[in-house]
């Protein structure tokens, strides 16, 4: 079909992205001005209008073009509305690539702590969605705590009315839907439980939840934050072949600012934000401790004529750790959220032991063609910073196993081309035959039963002893933190009957003879560090003969599990190679 007027107008404003020029800024507000003035016929064009705009709002060329934007996507729920009032098909807008859109409805079964956050940020707008939910018998065993007899109904009868329970309990006569979602929350809340087993007890229920976005500034369309200062785009963007992943590494480190509790709990909310309306929920980004945020501007090189000033480009990371009570058990964790101009622009995880860390790096979708290289550089600057890392890994899923998506967009070169290499040797055979034909042929592409072999292991970024403190090559290639927890489960099997209480007593007994330490006066959350240690250590039978200085040491490394900042646990564990050497043996 041919491409109608729109089609036209729409493809030169998504071209107009990426044209730089005194003049261009006052082209694009004409472009905005006039297509916001159209009348969208269905969802697929007024998607593209609005990826467009939210590209425009991160990476404006001008002041005119940044208010522009701001005022069309205000206002955008008032288009979303009209179609819906037209008939339209609003499923176009439930893909996870457009989700979050002003004026739209989302649906999803969240964890309890999002529950519960979303309830409260969103009051009178969330409801069970009932014709996706027959609960069964996880209510029937779950729902007596606070549904008085349910059990005379639920344990013996074959067509217990769920719903009817639940209305019943939690709503006055014509009371609104949304207290029943509000009821339940609130009943897992006041159980006299800790906060991992409330989530526990109402995940088990796998409760879809439907909210109605409006014209929340929790959508997409208005997500973002005000900032002191714009940084305009009057040149082209960085593209990726710009990018030294060495050079950036070799640079001075960013400043990490801390930030105050408030501005913490700020950062906590808009990553939940940021995440609830693209269907995704990561540990760190549900769980992030407030107290323990940084924050770093990160400048950019400015042109070589220009000499070695940096410049600022309008990019703000936020990183953060875990509270306390919510760690993983040996390794440290930190996640992250990038902001440009304001405006997200993708999220970040990193999970380190060692000198080693794995990092999980994922741009929105509508910001792909936004400087990802040089930010992605940014980040691995900061998180090598903060956490004193040297050996930096991507995980599978980021290059294309099981991730279709990553295979279509060729995301093992992006990885490839800034320095990384499979941490296996047949696929490190591999990449290098592929090399060779991208280099004989320019038109080749790699096919995609190609890519999803090499998608099939890790691969790696050294960093090199001239820029930062670094490890042996290779020497994290074998190592995988799941080997250990098999090792452990297989004693336990092997050892102990599949006993983990017997296995943990005794491995704590057996390491506080060796270590000659008393836990009985530790905290609760310093004990359970110190069982996980045990259970790891007791596959270590050299561990006996380590000088009683390093054994102190380790003491030391075991009991900073728990405090505020996880990333003295993990220099700690930096700075002791004989923990090091045995966790990589167990590991690998």
């Amino acid at each position: 079909m041919a491409p109608t007027n729109l089609d036209r107008q729409l493809t030169q404003l998504e071209a107009s992205r990426y044209r730089f020029g005194r003049n261009e800024a006052a082209s694009v507000v004409k472009q905005l001005n006039r297509l916001n003035a159209k009348r969208f016929p269905e969802p697929a064009s007024l998607i593209r209008f609005h990826e467009a705009l939210l590209f425009l709002r991160a990476f404006p060329q001008g002041p005119a073009v940044l208010r522009a934007t701001e005022r069309i996507l205000n206002s955008f729920h008032k288009k979303v509305e009209a179609l819906r009032k037209a008939g339209a098909n609003m499923d176009d807008f439930e893909p996870i690539e457009v989700s979050g859109i002003a004026g739209t409805e989302m649906e999803d079964t969240l964890s309890f702590d999002v529950a519960s956050w979303l309830i409260q940020r969103l009051p009178g707008k969330v409801e069970i969605a009932w014709e996706h939910y027959d609960p069964g018998r996880e209510l029937g065993t779950t729902g007596p705590r606070f549904m008085p007899l349910l059990e005379d109904d639920a344990y013996v009868e074959a067509d217990t009315p769920w719903r009817r329970w639940l209305e019943t309990a939690a709503k006055k006569g014509s009371d609104p839907a949304w207290l029943v979602p509000t009821w339940l929350v609130q009943r897992f809340a006041d159980l006299p439980l800790p906060p991992n087993q409330k989530a526990e007890l109402y995940e088990s229920l796998r409760v879809p939840l439907r909210w109605n976005l409006g014209n929340s500034d929790i959508t997409r369309t208005r997500n973002w934050k005000p900032v002191p200062s714009v940084f305009y785009h009057r040149e082209p963007l960085i593209s990726r072949s710009q990018v030294s992943l060495a050079a950036e590494l070799a640079r001075r480190p960013p400043q990490l600012t801390r930030l105050s509790r408030q501005q913490g709990d700020e950062v906590m909310d808009m990553i939940r934000e940021v995440m609830l309306v693209r269907y995704r929920e990561l540990y760190g980004t549900t769980l992030g401790d407030p107290r323990s945020v940084v924050q770093a501007e990160v400048s950019a090189k400015a042109r070589a004529d220009l000499g070695t000033h940096e410049a600022a480009r309008g990019v703000s990371i936020h990183l953060w750790n875990l509270p306390p009570d919510r760690r993983l058990p040996l390794r440290a964790y930190v996640a992250g959220l990038t902001l440009k101009n304001g405006v997200p622009v993708n999220y970040i995880e990193a999970i380190a032991l060692c000198e080693w860390m794995e990092v999980g790096f994922n741009t929105f979708y509508t910001f792909r063609g936004g400087e990802a290289g040089w930010i992605y550089a940014q980040v691995l600057r900061c998180l090598c910073h903060l956490m004193g890392t040297t050996c930096i890994s991507v995980y599978p899923y980021q290059l294309g196993h099981e991730n279709e998506e990553a295979i279509e967009s060729g995301a093992f070169w992006f990885y490839r081309k800034l320095g990384f290499r499979p941490g296996r040797p047949e696929l490190q055979k591999l990449v290098e035959r592929e090399e060779q034909k991208i280099a004989s042929d320019p038109k080749y592409r790699t096919p995609a039963r190609t890519l999803k072999r090499l998608a099939a292991g890790h691969v790696f970024y050294d960093v090199q002893k001239n820029e930062l403190p670094g490890s042996e090559v290779g020497a994290w290639d074998r190592f995988s933190t799941r080997n250990i927890g098999l090792q452990v489960n297989r004693r336990m099997a092997q050892d102990f009957g599949g006993d983990a209480v017997r296995m943990r007593e005794h491995s704590r007994r057996a390491l506080e003879r060796i270590l000659r330490v008393s836990t009985s006066s530790w905290t609760p959350l310093e004990k359970a560090a110190f069982e996980n240690f045990a259970l790891v250590l007791a596959d270590v039978p050299a561990l006996r003969a380590w000088p009683e200085e390093e054994k102190e040491d380790l003491v030391r490394i075991i009991r900073a599990k728990s405090k505020p900042d996880e990333m003295l646990y993990l220099h700690l564990t930096q700075r002791h190679g004989r923990l090091r050497e045995a966790l990589l043996k167990v590991g690998s």
